[in-house]
């Protein structure tokens, strides 16, 4: 977990807590439902929690925003944004019921006050918010359509309400419809890591 607090030095005791806590939560949930792969427990901090966190490096929530983590899986990356950003409140949907057991015990074993959960797939999602976040879930495409319904109309933050997403490899046909206005950034400019090499975050506005 060092290498979160030294890409986030600015972290409080209590945000230091609640991610230093995560690996354990995370190893013992696992074993029994499986929510990360059996491998990959080891880099938790590395390839889930840091990868959420570049999320950041596209845009800080101000506070009072509202932003939905569509398809969290186990609470990636709503969980280690509710931890970074407090004032915010997170929804995290995912049509996997045990996997959103284990993103509600996690939250509840950190003391995370501004996160809830919801058992359901996007298009049941009624929902408004500024933003809705995913970590590879859908093609673009797919995932424009389905949360266009759950933005916002007021604004609040430093960019226009909209969708960004952690995605990996080569973009370029899934980007094209939205070229015009799709940002897209490479976490590898922000983490040294050979993991981020091909990281990327893509935010479309909607």
């Amino acid at each position: 977990m060092e290498i979160i607090f030294s890409y986030f030095p600015e972290l409080n005791e209590m945000q230091r807590g609640q991610i230093g806590a995560l690996y354990d939560l995370y190893a013992d949930w696992n074993a029994k439902i499986n929510v990360i792969s059996r491998k990959d427990i080891e880099n938790l901090y590395l390839h889930h929690v840091l990868h959420s966190m570049g999320i950041t490096k596209m845009l800080k929530f101000k506070e009072g925003s509202a932003v939905m983590d569509i398809g969290t899986g186990g609470g990636f990356p709503g969980i280690p944004l509710a931890i970074l950003f407090p004032e915010v409140q997170f929804h995290l949907i995912d049509s996997t019921g045990k996997k959103i057991k284990v993103g509600q015990a996690i939250a509840e074993a950190v003391g995370l006050q501004n996160i809830t959960f919801c058992h359901c797939c996007g298009e049941e999602e009624k929902g408004q918010f500024d933003f809705v976040v995913s970590r590879a879930v859908l093609p673009l495409g797919d995932l424009v359509g389905i949360v266009r319904k759950n933005m916002r109309k007021e604004q609040r933050n430093a960019l226009p309400n909209g969708l960004i997403c952690l995605k990996g490899g080569e973009l370029q046909h899934e980007l094209q419809p939205f070229r015009h206005q799709a940002v897209c950034l490479d976490l590898e400019d922000y983490f040294r890591e050979s993991y981020f090499q091909t990281k990327k975050v893509v935010y479309i506005p909607l």
